[in-house]
């Protein structure tokens, strides 16, 4: 069959790279594509917030499947279009994607479910915000309503936090739109986990676990981003919990959509916060995460673009998920500055190292311990032919090996042979699992 492939970040890079591995395609297009896509896909220069062009040029091309990355596209109504031109779509129309694109809905939709979260309130005042958050007890978590890049949650340990966050949000227009309404929740303590299920509208199976890293900085301090790195699976959650958060978040979920007459189709990212034997949701995202799809699509093993079809027609009854036994781990190499500004237009050298045909040390090591390394695309550009920065994020190296620890530090050996003017990334991905791995050895 024919896929289009929207978006052009890492995500989209490891749907790609996994797509053109599978037998049941033999057609790969994207729209708008990275230097590192157009190596496997033909490149649609179109916006994928143009959905005219978009579905017209899926008619030309006879396009069987679309396969939709970013969360805009999807909010917006991408696959209510698609649907309208009678061309198959994987991922949730208008409605349903409401489950990442309004907090205040998703947690109405629990709520009906008999979903656990966290205790909240919603606002469309900032005034009666800030005297909620003026007498409720710390720490509180201030979350923009709409989408926000994945920044719009804001932890506040005290009085100031909390009120500016709500003033940034509501008046300040530091989210445009999507902070116009905020949701004030009781903070949740324990340890995250991301979990993905892919649904065909009544029956979803598991795609596996993740744990990302959002804040910029080791120590999961400062400023939220869209992700420094993220590893699967998650070895400090026991494989029975998968069975249990099927059974109590994602099928309620499921149930209650259609009971809204918003049958939900695509992958549904629960995200967790897990304590003891305590199971609550945080939030939901109609999409694959990134740069937990990375991982998720190093560790698959199978025909993608075959899965992703049976979702779209309703028919995952019949297929199954395979994922490897073996750990993915991605570091996220990023621009100086971001998330706030940064450059663009700088040159990026040393990929050629890790995935070029020359022999060397590390390419030896890594196939005597049977390590797979793949470098992701998420915001590079072309420049005269040569390979530049073009986003924040700008790379996802990421290793798949026997054990995490393993898997964790060929991702930073190969991070440290690519090399761009300010290069940054966390060094401590996959702390939380690896810390508890040392402790167990003594």
């Amino acid at each position: 069959m024919k896929v289009l492939v929207i978006g052009k970040g890492g995500r989209e890079h490891a749907l790609c790279w996994r797509l053109h591995q599978s037998q049941s395609v033999w057609g790969l297009f994207c729209a708008n594509g990275s230097p590192g896509i157009n190596q496997l896909a033909e490149p649609a220069p179109i916006s994928p917030l143009d959905f005219p062009a978009l579905v017209g040029f899926a008619g030309d091309k006879k396009v069987d499947l679309v396969v939709v990355g970013p969360d805009d596209p999807v909010g917006a109504g991408i696959v209510d279009e698609f649907n309208a031109a009678g061309i198959k779509i994987f991922g949730p129309t208008r409605a349903a994607a409401q489950l990442e694109t309004s907090k205040s809905f998703a947690k109405s939709v629990m709520r009906a479910a008999g979903v656990l979260t966290a205790p909240y309130e919603v606002f469309d005042d900032a005034a009666a915000a800030r005297r909620y958050a003026s007498s409720h007890d710390l720490p509180l978590v201030v979350k923009a309503d709409g989408l926000a890049l994945g920044k719009g949650v804001t932890v506040c340990t005290d009085r100031e936090s909390a009120l500016g966050a709500i003033t940034d949000a509501m008046e300040g227009g530091k989210f445009g739109p999507a902070g116009r309404r905020v949701l004030i929740e009781e903070f949740l303590p324990g340890e995250e986990l991301s979990f993905f299920a892919l649904c065909d509208g009544e029956y979803a199976i598991p795609f596996g676990t993740c744990q990302d890293h959002k804040p910029i900085f080791d120590g999961d301090r400062g400023p939220n981003t869209g992700g420094m790195g993220a590893y699967s699976p998650v070895p400090q959650f026991p494989p029975q919990l998968e069975e249990r958060i099927m059974r109590e978040i994602i099928q309620p979920t499921l149930r209650e959509m259609n009971a809204r007459g918003m049958p939900f189709r695509g992958v549904l990212f629960a995200g967790l916060m897990v304590k003891e034997q305590a199971i609550r949701v945080i939030e939901f995202n109609a999409r694959f995460g990134d740069p937990e799809c990375q991982a998720l699509m190093m560790r698959f093993e199978g025909d993608l673009g075959a899965l992703l079809l049976a979702a779209a027609e309703g028919n995952l009854k019949q297929v199954s998920v395979s994922l490897s036994p073996k750990s993915a781990a991605c570091v996220v190499l990023s621009s100086a500055g971001y998330p706030g500004t940064y450059r663009k237009g700088l040159p990026i050298t040393g990929i050629e190292k890790i995935e070029g045909n020359a022999p060397s040390d590390a390419k030896v090591r890594w196939a005597m311990k049977k390590v797979r390394v793949k470098v992701f695309h998420a915001g590079t550009a072309l420049k005269d032919g040569q390979l530049v920065t073009d986003g924040g994020r700008v790379l996802a190296v990421t290793a798949m090996a026997p054990s995490l620890e393993l898997a964790v530090s060929s991702a930073y050996e190969a991070a440290q042979m690519i090399e761009f003017e300010g290069k940054y990334m966390r060094r401590d991905i996959a702390h939380r699992a690896l810390s508890r791995s040392d402790a167990g050895r003594r």
